[in-house]
């Protein structure tokens, strides 16, 4: 397209109505989807990527972009239509296959299947929250580059549903307590949800929300007009201390004969509405028929703004140091291994040590002087043992900073820290593992975009003792040893703590799980770093066929090593396997799974978590030791007794099993 128009002379409310049209057609033409936010919202997106959103179609993963995040992910169709007309690499028959098996535009956005999505939506409030996350990267990687470099701003389109979820509170507070001033949120207010009005749950006045939250707020009265958006996104970014939302007052399904109801919602229309809402906008009622002028007028209205943007970041680029060009690399690259060769442990001198404590002395010789990694605790650095000593505090005043203070607030510290890793960092979070499940929706995200992030989970056990059930995890492993794309450490000793670390940091995709005991742990000769990659080896062997075989994890194993000792006074020999990784376990060769679990030997397996992990391995579940119940509270010693985990009472089951 080399024809130049007059800006002043185009008619953008047509380009407008076209991606309406489009929105509509490919919701119809799936027989599925949310016409709804189609026919409200379609003026807010179109004057933020027309007016003001910094990208390049012809190279979407462009560094320095504005990033833009459909929280609101049933709108899915409207983003896809958007995208198509500004001139990204999606196709009409694209568009046609809407929802469709393998197409590039399923119903919800999925990061790395369509160019444009910068983050995975659909479960709502998700996008809100890590849209947080890119922010507090962009802030950090604009001091560390300098603006000519990385200087650009987050958008969010949200809607009622996004701010009903709890996430949404605890990432706004969060943002607004940062001043994340390039964080910039247009809120779809229409006041429908899938149940009808929402004043039937939900009554917030959300201006005074993000005020009280320190949000800068602008209203917008007439959510049908891109001009008044546009002019309030120009006021947003003349904030330079506080986080915006643009409260839109739309109409959902405008033009539609079900307007203003849930009924717009999420269901395709009747084709007689589609032809009204068409006559109404002027357009041909034709499926998918896209005027040849309406898209050059778009394309050019972006090109006018946001030419040359490759070609001038990679002049920047140039300029920098190459030290400095070495680090971008790896921010802009899909190589994310953390280099790990030079850690040098310093054991101490009574050979006894928590693995949390194990992790921390990790943490803080990688972290430290790694440009790539950055992260953070809910409330609980002290006990997680997370903090980076010399690294600096993430603040507004030094966005260098290495340490995320996010209060309590585990679900938002999971969403924020996938937007971390979606601009280029590999991010940590941590926690008791007791309360990951307040981190599971953003957790099960991160999986789906298979985001480097790393969990660090301290209180793995019922060895948390006083603290009683509430802390103390019994099915969270099996949680997170089911999810896709998820590998998960319980590590014995700091041997097997500085194994799994070294494990996670050379791994080329998906998240990775280290969930450590509080308690002073010996640590064994027995134990091996280098073996921890293949997920299970043997760590005590009988010099004869053993009588069975004993399999552990984390703390427990100290017990089942202690129980084999007394067992073979008694002339029992058993071979004892750490498995601190038991899906990389499963993904070894069949002969290596033979070589540590023969299977003429029988096999027993001690944890003190739930029995379902363990079901791929032993068939009978009576020789299965674990745990299926709430703990209890009392020292820890006294707690696993109660339960038979210490060492007297496992060698007196093993013994009766092996009989």
């Amino acid at each position: 397209m080399n024809q130049e128009y007059d800006i002043k002379e185009i008619n953008q409310d047509r380009i407008v109505d076209q991606i309406r049209c489009l929105g509509i057609d490919m919701i119809d033409e799936a027989h599925s989807g949310h016409p709804g936010i189609v026919l409200g919202a379609a003026p807010a997106i179109y004057a933020l990527f027309a007016h003001h959103l910094m990208f390049d179609p012809k190279n979407p993963d462009y560094f320095n972009r504005d990033r833009f995040v459909m929280s609101a992910g049933h709108g899915s169709a409207l983003l896809y239509s958007t995208l198509y007309m500004a001139g990204y690499p999606i196709t009409l028959d694209d568009l046609k296959a809407f929802r469709q098996i393998n197409s590039i535009t399923p119903g919800h956005p999925e990061y790395r299947v369509t160019p444009g999505v910068d983050c995975t939506t659909g479960p709502l409030g998700q996008g809100f929250a890590t849209a947080v996350g890119m922010a507090i990267a962009e802030a950090n990687l604009n001091k560390r580059f300098g603006s000519d470099i990385v200087n650009h701003y987050t958008y969010v389109l949200c809607g009622d549903g996004d701010l009903m979820e709890g996430i949404s509170y605890e990432a706004a507070s969060l943002a607004g307590t940062l001043k994340l001033n390039k964080l910039i949120v247009l809120y779809d207010s229409n006041k429908i949800c899938l149940d009808g009005e929402t004043n039937k749950s939900f009554n917030d006045n959300i201006s005074m929300r993000f005020i009280s939250q320190g949000w800068n707020v602008i209203t917008v009265e007439d959510g049908n007009s891109f001009e008044l958006i546009s002019k309030a996104i120009v006021e947003a970014k003349t904030c330079t201390d506080k986080p915006t939302i643009i409260e839109i007052k739309s109409t959902i399904g405008k033009y539609s004969k079900y307007e203003g109801t849930s009924k717009v919602h999420g269901s395709p229309l009747e084709k007689e509405d589609i032809t009204a809402i068409k006559e109404k906008m002027d357009v041909r009622d034709i499926p998918f028929q896209v005027s040849q002028n309406t898209l050059d007028e778009f394309r050019f209205i972006v090109n006018s703004r946001c030419q040359n943007l490759t070609e001038q970041f990679n002049k920047n680029v140039e300029k920098l140091s190459d030290e400095l060009k070495e680090e971008l690399e790896f921010f802009m690259g899909d190589n994310k291994k953390i280099d790990f060769k030079n850690y040098i442990y310093d054991a101490p001198e009574d050979n006894m040590e928590s693995p949390r404590d194990t992790s921390k002395k990790v943490l803080n010789g990688i972290v430290k002087n790694s440009p790539y990694m950055i992260g953070g605790a809910a409330d609980t650095f002290g006990p997680n043992k997370t903090y980076i000593e010399d690294a600096g505090d993430f603040s507004k005043e030094n966005p260098e900073g290495k340490n995320i203070f996010y209060g309590v607030r585990e679900h938002a510290m999971g969403a924020i820290t996938n937007g971390l890793s979606l601009h280029g960092f590999r991010p940590y979070a941590s926690t008791f593992l007791s309360f990951s499940d307040y981190l599971r929706p953003a957790m099960r995200m991160a999986a789906l975009m298979k985001l480097q992030n790393i969990y660090i989970f301290s209180h793995d056990s019922i060895s948390v003792g006083e603290d009683g059930p509430t802390h103390q995890p019994i099915e969270q492993l099996l949680g997170l040893r089911s999810l896709p794309n998820f590998d998960v450490f319980r590590p014995a000793d700091a041997n097997e703590v500085i194994g799994s670390y070294k494990a996670i940091f050379a791994k080329e995709k998906g998240p990775a799980v280290i969930t450590l005991s509080r308690n002073k742990l010996p640590i064994l000769e027995c134990t091996n770093a280098n073996e921890v990659e293949k997920g299970g080896y043997v760590v005590i062997d009988p010099e004869k066929k053993p009588d069975g075989i004993i399999i552990s994890s984390g703390e427990e194993l100290h017990q089942v090593i202690e129980a084999a000792k007394m067992l073979k006074t008694k002339g029992i020999e058993l071979r004892v396997v750490s498995i601190p990784n038991l899906g990389r376990f499963m993904d070894q060769t069949d002969e290596y799974f033979e070589e540590i679990l023969p299977v003429e030997v029988r096999k027993i397996v001690v944890e003190a978590s739930s029995s379902l992990s363990w079901n791929q391995i032993i068939y009978n579940e009576k020789y299965l030791i674990t745990l299926d119940k709430f703990g209890k509270s009392g020292p820890y010693k006294d707690v696993y007794k109660e339960f038979g985990f210490d060492s007297e009472s496992l060698a007196d089951k093993i013994e009766e099993l092996l009989k």
